[in-house]
């Protein structure tokens, strides 16, 4: 009987030691300017591939809010996350908004990761992010950021 249940034992911890995970979903805040909003939508349907790397709750905002309650509301959503993704372009750096949503994250200590959404096309960083991680748009990028969230 002894030997029955370490073997189950170790078959288990196996299994939990070198088994694949299932992806664990983050929720996570999707900050772009709105001149990219089709790099944002390509973003999420990639996380939605049963071959992605990666999964998470997009937590962008789909529709634009009447502008006195949009901060508030904004702020509730990042607050609500696991991290902020910046997707970055020559449009970034002149977005007020995208840049008061990185405020925001750092007023919230919410993790945030800068990523270029083009490779050779790159716009200006912008100083809110200076100091946070960059990445380039990958699928191994962005699994590994995903996980560190």
């Amino acid at each position: 009987m002894w030997p029955l249940i370490l073997l189950s034992g170790a078959a288990l911890l196996f299994n939990e030691l070198f088994e694949d995970k299932p992806k664990s979903n983050k929720r996570i805040f999707i900050s772009f300017a709105i001149e990219d909003i089709e790099y944002r939508d390509h973003f999420v349907s990639q996380a939605k591939k049963d071959n992605s790397p990666f999964s998470f709750y997009d937590m962008s905002v789909k529709t634009p809010w009447d502008k006195q309650i949009w901060k508030q509301k904004c702020r509730s959503k990042i607050k609500s996350c696991d991290g902020v993704i910046v997707l970055l372009s020559k449009n970034t750096y002149h977005s007020s908004g995208t840049r008061w949503e990185i405020k925001c994250a750092k007023q919230e200590n919410i993790p945030i990761i800068g990523m270029h959404i083009k490779k050779k096309d790159q716009g200006a960083i912008p100083p809110e992010l200076i100091e946070e991680e960059i990445i380039t748009w990958t699928w191994k990028n962005l699994e590994e950021v995903i996980r560190k969230i």
